[in-house]
């Protein structure tokens, strides 16, 4: 029973000890009931920064390790392994960090089945946990496969009118995926008679021909995770029918548990077919980028337009991981933490604002400043960030990425990179676009129509935690840098470039 005192153990499955006391509450004792889910987040977030505490941002090798034998039958060997390092730990603390504050956003958006509602969020924030800390395929199948079955039910249950659509669209995209990743990790779990990522990659390199195979087989679970162009169809519809605190925590971590599968496995595991499917993954990462920012531009309703912004977002993220050189992946996984940050607070803010009007029509808004000045500003601050305004998070991240991406060896054309820019551009465009319809300019019908109040406090609490971490990253990102870098320089130094 030792296994369960060790960090990374308690951090990934103390959200149980919550699902278990809501188990046995009174359904009607909603007061209660978000108490008890927010102080189990709150706690779990404590846990991640002692976490932190322990860990040695020096090291570039996997630390806090939990290791046991757990199945072991007719010679296959699959472990209870968890690990952290520099390429998780910043995924991990996002994890912890944002739960709480979905949580928060829901105390009065969900009235009905409240209790029902805790339990799933809670059980979706071990499986999400456990995918940035399983070190051992099986283990991270599961984890995998587990974070579908409480985010089926948050949009099914909680979602809008097209609810079931989304889920079940939702749920069969990623699980047809998911399918040919299982094929390969058996393959895997054969060849080196493990599923220990780290033991795998010691083993040496696979045959380069079934190398390229098994690197598509992963590529289709994370590239429709993330979602790459052309595989991103679910997002829009999850993300419209989503609960705010749904689409927060899909924007904000489901969505890099894919761009974290190909930092912690394609390129590792298959060190020559990414170097090789490089220019490729630019390619696809580059029109995501351009297509994203352009179909944001067209969007009437203000979440979906959000929504789409992700794949334009998330294509940046690519281009710079797959640049595979310290800037680009540094830059890459910055930007994860950036994306999770600046379009969770967009969600959050859009949801506040649907509470009371009851729509996402950008045509029926208009001069919101005026009457909603706390909720204007806030939103200000958040579409900066958005677009990569100096001086908050999102510049950062992808001027590093298209930094990285200019220079790259692998990808072998700064063309990317100068298209790309233009991305930046393009976002600047359908972020004050919206702006402007929205906030500026003459009263709106919802304006003059509806007595909207400004910000409460518990809502201006839910996204000032988000603030803070847009401006100190804008302003000061090398405690995050330091704590990546050499986890990073180790990953890209193993390629054969």
């Amino acid at each position: 029973m030792k296994f369960l005192f060790e960090p990374l153990t308690l951090l990934t499955f103390f959200p149980l000890l919550g699902v278990i006391v809501l188990l046995f509450m009174n359904s009607e004792a909603k007061t209660a009931i978000r108490w008890v889910a927010m102080v189990t987040s709150l706690l779990t977030f404590g846990i991640s920064l002692w976490v932190l505490s322990q860990f040695n941002a020096s090291n570039p090798d996997l630390q806090l390790v939990a290791k046991y034998s757990w199945i072991n039958v007719a010679g296959w060997n699959i472990y209870y392994y968890l690990a952290v390092d520099g390429l998780s730990i910043l995924l991990v603390l996002l994890t912890a960090f944002l739960t709480p504050i979905s949580l928060l956003s829901t105390w009065t958006a969900v009235e009905e089945r409240v209790k029902d509602f805790m339990i799933f969020f809670l059980l979706l924030e071990v499986g999400m946990m456990g995918v940035f800390l399983a070190q051992d395929l099986f283990m991270f199948y599961v984890f995998w496969e587990f974070t579908l079955v409480p985010m089926y039910f948050l949009i099914g249950l909680w979602g809008g009118p097209r609810r079931i659509y989304a889920a079940v669209k939702f749920f069969l995209y990623t699980m047809a995926g998911s399918i040919l990743m299982l094929v390969a990790i058996l393959w895997l779990g054969i060849y080196g008679n493990t599923f220990s990522v780290p033991d795998l990659i010691a083993k040496g390199s696979i045959p380069a021909g079934i190398q390229w195979w098994l690197f598509l087989a992963f590529t289709a679970a994370f590239a429709i995770k993330v979602p790459m162009w052309p595989l991103h169809s679910w997002l829009p519809d999850a993300h419209v029918e989503a609960p705010t605190a749904g689409s927060v925590i899909l924007a904000g971590v489901l969505l890099k548990m894919g761009t974290y599968g190909f930092l912690r496995f394609n390129i590792p595991l298959f060190p020559e077919a990414t170097v090789k499917a490089a220019p490729w993954i630019a390619l696809f990462a580059t029109i995501g980028i351009i297509y994203g920012a352009a179909v944001s531009y067209a969007q009437k309703d203000v979440k979906k337009l959000v929504a789409y912004s992700s794949v334009s977002h998330l294509g940046f993220v690519m281009l710079g991981m797959f640049a595979l050189n310290v800037q680009g992946v540094s830059g890459a996984i910055l930007q994860m933490i950036n994306h999770g940050l600046s379009t969770g607070a967009l969600f959050l803010l859009i949801g506040m604002v649907y509470e009371q009007t009851h729509t996402r029509e950008i045509k029926v808004y208009g001069g919101l400043w005026k009457v909603m000045p706390i909720f204007g500003t806030i939103m200000l601050i958040a579409s900066l960030s958005s677009m990569g305004l100096p001086g908050l998070n999102g510049f950062v991240g992808e001027f590093t990425i298209l930094l990285g991406a200019f220079g790259s060896k692998a990808i072998g054309n700064p063309w990317y990179a100068g298209i790309s820019a233009i991305g930046v551009i393009m976002a600047a465009v359908y972020i004050l676009y919206m702006f402007q319809k929205m906030f500026l300019g003459p009263a709106g019908e919802i304006t003059q129509h509806h007595q909207l109040k400004d910000l409460n406090w518990r809502e201006i609490l839910t996204v000032t935690p988000l603030l803070i971490l847009m401006f100190w990253i804008g302003l000061y990102p090398a405690p995050f840098f330091n704590l990546i870098a050499p986890a990073v320089e180790k990953l890209i130094s193993a390629l054969p470039l």
